[in-house]
């Protein structure tokens, strides 16, 4: 079979090339242009079309980092097949420090996007027309936002036989069913049949060395299942299917004191915490309501009363 150009944003990647693709998104008032850089890298020989995205929210920077070594250490080069990687898709958002876009805008509930709309929703029709119809997989990296550290976990519908597939081919510690957001780019492609798993690991605007590691360790399994490698490290420790989870919430104001960390097996009663009041007047107990693993827990130690503390996974 005689392999075609690929054509991305008007430009054409023949088959043996590499290149980086500059595609113009938008303008800012100031003029200043909005522009993805997209790295294309195809094999000669025929295979499946793997998209790597990091940076749908500006500020869950793990996610881009992943993405930008996978790039510097030359593993988006494949054996057989195309990779398409997007280190970061809200630039906006990247450099304001920011999980939205302009107007508070999320990119990732603006599929499928539309020409005239907002800047998420532009960034999300873009995506949606030159990138998706091209791909067979994909793999969305993101970080836990708002002060919540997530425990590395793919997040998947896992009743879909592809994504199984692809989530033990990654072999995380926790595998998380995960059912489609309206109009997230996990749904979207889905309405396509193209897999995407959802990578979290860490927490935003914070580096996480053990997030980034598990998540290139995850897409290089993946890559090899593929084919589209030879070699991927071996996956150690045991796997958890999450299907059922619960955060346990602040009974009241105050500050957090956690004693748990991510990962980590909690009993149900088991005391996970304290929240004490500024002036000394009080402590409250906070215990496991029930037993599982932390899979993510929130770092900001002042609470409100409600606020999630700790996401428990219960295994399958």
């Amino acid at each position: 079979m005689e392999l075609q150009d690929l054509k991305i944003a008007g430009i054409s990647i023949a088959p043996g090339e590499e290149k980086q693709i500059d595609a113009q998104i938008a303008k800012l008032p100031s003029r200043t242009p909005i522009d993805i850089p997209i790295i294309v890298s195809r094999s000669k020989k025929p295979g499946p079309t793997l998209l790597i995205t990091g940076g749908m929210h500006g500020d869950e920077i793990n996610g881009i980092e992943i993405v930008r070594r996978v790039i510097t250490n030359n593993y988006h080069r494949p054996l057989i097949g195309t990779v398409i990687c997007i280190p970061i898709l809200n630039v906006y958002g990247f450099i304001h420090f920011s999980r939205q876009t302009v107007g508070g805008k999320d990119m990732n509930r603006s599929f499928p996007g539309t020409r005239n709309g907002s800047l998420a929703s532009q960034l999300a029709y873009r995506l949606t027309q030159d990138i998706l119809p091209l791909i067979d997989y994909g793999i969305d990296f993101h970080t836990g936002g708002a002060r919540i550290n997530n425990y590395p976990q793919v997040r998947a519908n896992l009743d879909e036989p592809k994504n199984m597939e692809l989530v033990q081919a990654f072999s995380p510690k926790f595998m998380i069913h995960s059912p489609f957001r309206e109009k997230s780019f996990r749904k979207e492609a889905a309405k396509k049949g193209t897999p995407i798993l959802v990578y979290e690991g860490g927490e935003s605007l914070r580096l996480r060395k053990h997030a980034i590691d598990v998540g290139i360790n995850g897409l290089l399994r993946v890559m090899k299942h593929l084919k589209m490698r030879d070699e991927a490290p071996v996956s150690k420790g045991e796997s958890y299917f999450i299907k059922k989870s619960s955060w346990l919430r602040a009974k009241s104001a105050g500050i957090y004191h956690s004693f748990f960390r991510t990962g980590e097996y909690v009993e149900k009663g088991t005391v996970v915490g304290l929240i004490t009041g500024p002036y000394g007047e009080f402590e409250h107990k906070m215990k496991a309501h029930i037993s599982g693993y932390a899979i993510a827990i929130n770092n900001n130690p002042v609470v409100n009363r409600g606020d999630a503390l700790i996401h428990i996974g219960i295994p399958d």
